[in-house]
């Protein structure tokens, strides 16, 4: 007995979440579990068995998981558990039985746990109920467990999730807007610090001064020292309550261009940070590089710069960043570049002066999901009658193509399908792009949908926001209301699957996996089709996963798992690239599963798995 219960705790050792048991759970779980043996085709769960009522951990063989009412063979709808995966959690929890016929599908061994023990476990283990309540979010955070542990050799494990608060070393120094230059500047050197606060009667922020504004609005400005502080600080700094992300800090301190960042308890000053407090680990700098971008005097300039982008997102994601999280801070450094190409060679096009006109940006770049390789999707939102649009647009083209190239110089290849705004046909009024929208949705034909899963993502860069948020107000409207195109909508969803096999192993070719088309691609398409069909404003996907669960038409427990794939599918795609470019090889969005460890292995089977979930409740709610 005692050799198969040391046989049992080796393999359960090398399992999630059964290798980080407490101890006194395990002790509990050893003796209660029953081995048995179930021959090839045997039937271990049936639906018409009536509720659940054993838990059970694959020691030997494969499970085959069908739906009695279809031909799996045919369908593709059947998959495959192995050796350390465990079933059927959601039917034991949910005192319910399960969906699916759980078959072997070769001789196997389960390790089997009554419910009564099973509810008995949960209640003694931390570990196991997690794992039981949120089983991909649970392997996601085993794996950033062993990325913060080698990322905690340098001091900065997961602190770019943690609250702001926890990163304040001592208590921030302050003055009134009213103190004179001279004061201000003796506090600074005693108290040895590069920045002080102007705050108000309740120690609220107003202001803010640094040694780069001594430089700049004093020193060389040669301003008297007798002038109050208000007049050379900066109003209203960036504030941010104490208990929000650290990665919100380095992310509002590189929208805004600043330097420091004041935390506040319900509005009153409790501490300064700078992006170092942050980002310990990194020499160069969040705020100096947007600096330096927005200060750039040529194209060439902005270019040099970016190029400095892939080494500071490998310190953020190293320091806990996720991936979500990454892709906007990508997203917003490409478009501080962007507004400064535009600026840049204004002065070189008089055509354009007196035109109203908004820089749009269309599908990765306007959902805020740019990885570290990406091409344009842009264009132009102007302001005219249509007596005067072909003209309007005729003096706006020459600055777009331009500016096309130009960024194309940056990095940011141009697009295949020439979605650009040097294109006439990406260069609209607003009558006209309202028009467009219109006439695909009415006509949906193929190459109608093709578009408009790239237009239908859509955000101003630059310019007057105002009518692009009208015009998509107008587009989730029509969308809304009109169930054949996004049924059409839904069907074009079904078009990139995940690679998962005929029993639900993951198929990779010669080239490996293209994980943007094959494992990003459903979740963002299959976001948006929800999306437009209950008129939700949001345009990144994670936001559109939450906008729908408070609508009510998904469940909280699908967006979560939906959250945690999606999140792992990204950050597996910023890898890949990364790579790709240390490497110098172009198949950037391309990944091997071969070369993935078991747990990682076992993490994106089932990422495919919930993309392909998401798939089948869009088929099943449009009748596909």
């Amino acid at each position: 007995m005692s050799d198969a219960l040391d046989s049992t705790r080796e393999f359960l050792g090398a399992h999630a979440p059964f290798d980080q048991l407490e101890t006194d759970a395990l002790e509990f779980l050893l003796p209660r579990l029953e081995s048995r043996f179930y021959a090839r085709g045997a039937r271990i769960t049936d639906p018409e068995a009536g509720p659940a009522q054993r838990f059970h951990i694959i020691r030997q063989g494969r499970i085959r998981g069908e739906t009695p009412s279809e031909d799996e063979q045919l369908s593709g709808k059947a998959w495959e558990l192995i050796p350390g995966e465990c079933f059927p959690i959601g039917a034991l929890l949910g005192r319910r039985a399960v969906h699916t016929v759980h078959r072997a599908a070769e001789d196997t061994v389960c390790l089997e746990l009554s419910l009564e023990d099973f509810d008995r476990l949960r209640a003694r283990s931390r570990v196991f109920n997690d794992f039981c309540t949120r089983r991909l979010a649970n392997l996601l955070d085993r794996l950033q467990q062993g990325l913060d542990t080698l990322s905690a050799r340098d001091g900065g494990a997961g602190q770019l999730n943690t609250p702001l608060v926890l990163r304040l070393a001592r208590s921030p120094v302050t003055c009134r807007p009213d103190t004179r230059l001279r004061e201000v500047l003796t506090t600074m050197r005693d108290e040895r610090v590069g920045s002080i606060v102007a705050v108000d009667d309740n120690q609220r922020p107003v202001g803010i001064f640094t040694l780069h504004d001594l430089l700049s609005r004093v020193a060389l400005a040669d301003v008297d020292l007798d002038t109050p502080v208000a007049a050379v600080m900066t109003p209203d700094p960036v504030a941010l309550e104490e208990s929000t992300p650290g990665f919100e800090g380095i992310e509002a301190m590189t929208e805004h261009g600043m330097t420091h960042l004041c935390v506040v308890r319900d509005g009153r000053l409790v501490g300064v940070l700078g992006e170092r407090d942050l980002l310990t680990s990194q020499p160069l700098t969040l705020d100096g590089l947007v600096r330096a971008i927005r200060r750039a005097d040529s194209v060439t300039a902005v270019a040099e710069r970016l190029r400095q982008v892939p080494r500071l997102i490998e310190a953020v994601a190293g320091q806990g960043a996720e991936a979500d999280q990454v892709l906007r801070l990508i997203t917003r450094l490409n478009e501080h570049a962007t507004r400064r190409v535009l600026a840049l060679l204004r002065p070189q096009h008089e055509a354009i002066e007196g035109i109203d006109f908004t820089w749009l940006a269309f599908g990765s770049q306007a959902r805020e999901e740019q990885a570290l390789v990406t091409d344009q999707d842009n264009g132009i939102l102007f302001d005219a009658a249509a007596s005067d649009a072909d003209a309007i647009r005729e003096r706006l083209l020459p600055y777009a193509k331009d500016v096309n190239q130009a960024l194309a110089e940056c990095g940011f290849m141009l697009c295949p399908g020439n979605i650009m705004a040097g294109n006439p046909e990406c260069c609209l009024s607003g009558p006209e792009w309202d028009q467009r929208f219109t006439r695909w949705i009415e006509q949906g034909t193929p190459e109608h949908l093709l578009k408009s899963s790239i237009f239908f993502d859509l955000r101003a860069v630059d310019g007057d926001a105002g009518p692009v948020e009208a015009l998509r107000t107008r587009l989730l409207q029509k969308t809304a209301f009109n169930s054949r195109f996004r049924r059409q909508m839904a069907a074009n969803q079904q078009m990139f699957r995940p690679p998962l096999g005929l029993f639900g192993e993951i198929k990779s070719g010669s080239n490996g996996i293209d994980i943007k088309k094959q494992g990003l691609t459903p979740f963002v398409d299959g976001a948006r089709v929800i999306a437009l069909a209950a008129e939700l404003p949001a345009t990144r996907t994670h936001e559109r996963l939450d906008q729908a669960v408070a609508a009510d038409v998904m469940r909280a427990a699908d967006a979560q798992d939906y959250h945690a794939a999606l999140r792992y599918l990204q950050m597996l795609r910023l890898r890949a690239q990364q790579k790709a470019l240390r490497e110098g090889r172009d198949d950037d969005n391309r990944i091997r599963p071969e070369e993935l460890g078991a747990l990682e292995g076992r993490v994106l089977k089932e990422s495919f798995r919930q993309a392909r979930k998401l798939q089948g409740q869009l088929e099943v709610q449009y009748q596909l």
